[in-house]
């Protein structure tokens, strides 16, 4: 598929549904040509500038995997080695890379950043993830839902607990559109995704025959899924003290066993990491001392079950990165 060549990978939008199910395609096609030790580098003598606003373990390692895996080379930057914002705007800093590199990447609060980037830079840009959208996770979770299930997406349900209101709920919610799935998300109304892109992804669903829910209940919105995703409720970049209110109101949104048996035999948990399913990180053991919560997005009982993919689908993080690598810049 040509016409992805040169494109930008910023939002799930930006591409017909063809297109994303055509990347879908190439990560298990690039996949099955890694473990079958025959895989064809295709981006050899190219160079990527990785800009880190905001850290990273899946995104940086899978980029830079990907990278070396096709021939590539990568130049890591992070808040300290890298002006832009700071001294630097967006534009200048496209302007500059764009004539070294033949592709950049972004991960960073500001959607409007990585939009930016692209309108200046005339080699691809590709969102590793901003406050609004996560499209490298979306196209790896929709990627490892068919993987892990057999079926063709139209025959996919799945649900998302929790906070609904920015990037993985938003991605979440319009992949499954594209693809014509049968996409809950499953939250608090405070915590439910904005009016707007609920009507985007009907408005998308009339094309693809997706089906589309956003309730409050967790039985209904669970029943007969095959997949259970959800995320983490709090993030080190917010004040400490909405913490404990967000994660009282979230509470009976936790993927627990319960949840599971709900959801049906069959169904897989989904979580794109990290996760605060036991004590065993700082900011867990401190939203503890807050909250006085063990877990929070999902019981640890679920997490290491048999049900449990998100290692899985960890790993899918660098087999549909590639996949955007090469479609975009061969």
């Amino acid at each position: 598929m040509g016409e992805l060549t040169g494109r930008d990978f910023l939002k799930e939008v930006d591409f017909t549904p063809e297109e994303w199910l055509h990347l879908v395609d190439l990560a298990g096609e690039l996949k099955a040509a890694r473990r079958e030790g025959r895989e064809e580098r295709r981006l050899t003598g190219k160079a990527f500038a990785l800009i880190f606003e905001k850290g990273s373990t899946r995104t940086r390692a899978a980029f830079e995997v990907a990278a070396w895996h096709q021939g590539a080379f990568t130049t890591y930057l992070d808040p300290s080695g890298s002006h832009i914002g700071s001294k630097e705007s967006a534009a200048d800093t496209a302007r500059v890379l764009s004539r070294m590199y033949d592709g950049i990447e972004f991960r960073g609060a500001k959607q409007e950043a990585v939009e930016t980037l692209a309108q200046y830079s005339p080699v691809p840009v590709w969102n590793g993830l901003t406050d609004d959208w996560h499209p490298t996770q979306s196209l790896c979770d929709a990627f490892t839902m068919i993987e892990s299930s057999g079926k063709p997406a139209s025959e996919i349900a799945f649900a998302y607990l929790g906070d609904c209101r920015f990037n993985m709920g938003n991605s979440l919610l319009t992949m499954g559109a594209m693809m014509g799935m049968d996409v809950r998300l499953v939250s608090p109304a405070a915590f439910a995704p904005s009016s707007e892109l609920v009507a985007s992804a009907r408005s998308i669903a009339e094309a693809t025959g997706a089906r589309i829910t956003v309730t409050e209940d967790v039985a209904a919105g669970v029943r007969g899924a095959d997949f259970v995703h959800t995320d983490v409720w709090v993030s080190m970049g917010e004040p400490k003290g909405v913490w404990a209110e967000r994660c009282r109101v979230l509470a009976p949104y936790r993927v627990t066993s319960s949840v599971m048996r709900l959801a049906g035999p069959g169904a897989k948990f989904m979580h794109c990491l990290p996760a605060f399913h036991d004590l065993e990180t700082s900011t867990a053991r401190l939203v503890h001392d807050l909250t006085g919560m063990r877990e929070l997005e999902v019981s640890d009982e679920v997490f290491e079950s048999e049900a449990s993919i998100v290692f899985e689908q960890a790993e899918n993080r660098l087999h549909t990165i590639k996949a955007v690598m090469v479609a975009t810049l061969t």
